[in-house]
């Protein structure tokens, strides 16, 4: 088992920055890649950006050159950079990692883009 906390979302006004940290405990070793998605209100949840074991990484069109993955291995935490909000950025953004056991998920986290 693996458990996922995701924090440091909230309200952002358009252009400014956040970061989303999520934070993995449990069957730690059994963790191979991880990465972030969002689903906003009425929308499928979609990939945002995901990171390999080696550092690989792979971003969605729509946030590419604004939002930055990156993965401490030590402290077992992935982050989520994100600058150059915009309002169509809101939505809740899940944590998720996938282990040789199957894919886990955090609890979401709300980020709000308006002015």
């Amino acid at each position: 088992q693996v458990q996922l906390v995701e924090s440091g979302g909230g309200l952002v006004q358009p252009g400014g920055s956040l970061r989303l940290s999520c934070a993995a405990s449990g069957s730690i070793f059994s963790i191979y890649n991880m990465g972030w998605y969002r689903q906003a209100p009425g929308k499928q949840r979609e990939l945002v950006a995901a990171i390999t074991s080696g550092g690989s990484t792979n971003y969605a069109d729509s946030v590419k050159g604004r939002f930055t993955i990156s993965r401490d291995n030590g402290k077992n935490t992935v982050y989520l950079q994100m600058n150059s909000l915009k309002p169509e950025d809101t939505a809740v953004y899940y944590c998720n990692a996938d282990t040789i056991a199957g894919r886990y998920w955090g609890q979401g986290t709300q980020v709000t883009v308006s002015s």
